[in-house]
């Protein structure tokens, strides 16, 4: 709540109208009645999808298998079908251009992905990528992909407030 979004969006605006080669996603607020309810992946492209939905508890939603943050649950087929086929299109679009992958945000909601968690990986050992990205501050048990992301030294990490 204190920005990266905004600041992410403003950003790609700006490199947009530069004429950067550009592509990615971000993840925006969704809100019903002036509640938060949820969130959505948009792609820099104009495709929009849940990432998850507030659902409360119930008896009967313990049958089958949820990935939950909070009173979250993310919607991970929807996710992965937004995200994945981006970023494997950036990896593997050849040519000696630089290209900038926006990926808002790398967090506990996507990496329920195992596959987002690779192509992630993969996008940053790409020389011809630079990315944008938005990682949490730590708070309790550490994220793995984000302490990597944190830790390496072909990274800048910008703390917003």
């Amino acid at each position: 709540g204190v920005g990266k979004t905004t600041l992410i969006q403003k950003v790609t605006q700006a490199l947009k109208s530069s004429g950067i080669p550009i592509d990615g996603f971000y993840t925006e607020e969704v809100r019903e009645g002036g509640r938060r309810t949820g969130f959505d992946v948009v792609t820099l492209s104009g495709n929009r999808g849940p990432l998850s939905r507030v659902r409360y508890l119930s008896s009967n939603s313990t049958s089958r298998c949820e990935y939950r943050v909070g009173q979250y649950v993310v919607d991970l087929v929807s996710f992965e079908q937004m995200v994945l086929p981006m970023l494997r299109n950036i990896n593997h679009g050849g040519g000696t251009e630089k290209k900038i992958c926006v990926i808002d945000e790398i967090g506990k909601m996507e990496l329920f992905s195992q596959a987002f968690i690779q192509a992630v990986r993969q996008t940053l050992a790409g020389s011809e990528t630079v990315v944008l990205g938005t990682i949490p501050i730590p708070k309790g048990k550490p994220l793995d992909l984000v302490e990597e992301i944190r830790s390496r030294k072909d990274v800048k990490v910008f703390n917003v407030s």
